[in-house]
């Protein structure tokens, strides 16, 4: 790409980022004493995906949680009724879709629509989007720069926006984090969704396998939104991995289990 058309691209990814319609979801933490967040985590790999043992580390009573491996037959069964979020991990959001099938992605839109809470990770967010024609479309966004989708991977820097800090409860402006292959998140334009709002951008880049430079910096990588009744935070990086910012994924799961019922 010549750095004129490169220049192009980033003016008309800033003026779509000035033009997020802000949603603005209650935050509440507060929990019932003794009550634990019950969480559901997707696996189709028989509980062998690096996402499932990550997260059932993290997610334990002594954080407020209580994790459990779900399998694309038992959301296809009604099981995700027994449950205050759902975590679709990193992976193939492609792949996800295809093991979910219809029944589990209605299901799964159904239950957020009904109140449940949706927490996407790297995959789990562009199987959110509504970018694809296999995705859930239960997130106003779409992802830039998709023709280098695999950019690469490697530690990047997140920077917070105040609503950002507030709710995964950091006081750091800055954190690293682990990318891997997530999605660029930039507003859609679906008059049947709303808008999203932003907690952290890419400050720093991943620019490998012939990614343009300067894409990157600037989309989002943590959002949150509602649909109908229900709570949604997208992750695009990998705050949950081992020796990572951990605690920005424990937040960002509480404020989603945290849903008044």
């Amino acid at each position: 790409m010549k750095i004129a058309q490169t220049q192009s691209v980033w003016t008309r990814l800033a003026l779509a980022i000035a033009t997020v319609a802000v949603v603005s979801p209650a935050v509440s933490l507060a929990q019932a004493p003794g009550k634990s967040i019950r969480v559901a985590v997707y696996d189709h790999s028989d509980g062998k995906s690096s996402g499932w043992k990550s997260l059932q580390k993290i997610l334990v009573p002594d954080t407020g949680f209580e994790a459990t491996m779900v399998t694309p037959q038992d959301i296809r069964d009604g099981v995700l009724k027994d449950y205050d979020v759902l975590i679709m991990p990193g992976g193939s959001g492609s792949k996800q879709s295809e093991m979910l099938e219809e029944k589990g992605r209605e299901n799964v839109k159904q239950y957020v629509e009904s109140g449940g809470s949706y927490v996407g990770i790297c995959a789990g967010s562009y199987l959110a989007s509504s970018h694809y024609p296999w995705s859930l479309g239960i997130l106003n966004a779409k992802v830039w720069d998709r023709s280098h989708w695999n950019r690469g991977t490697g530690d990047v820097e997140l920077a917070f926006s105040s609503s950002g800090s507030d709710v995964l409860k950091t006081n750091q402006g800055e954190v690293d984090c682990y990318y891997g292959q997530g999605p660029l998140l930039v507003p859609d334009n679906n008059p049947e969704l709303p808008g999203y709002e932003v907690l952290a951008t890419y400050k720093t880049e991943i620019a490998k396998k012939g990614a343009p430079t300067g894409a990157m910096v600037g989309t989002h990588a943590i959002v949150r939104t509602k649909y109908g009744k229900g709570r949604v935070i997208c992750f695009s990086p990998h705050p949950e991995k081992d020796g990572g910012p951990n605690s920005l994924m424990i937040e960002g799961v509480r404020w989603a289990g945290s849903a008044p019922k």
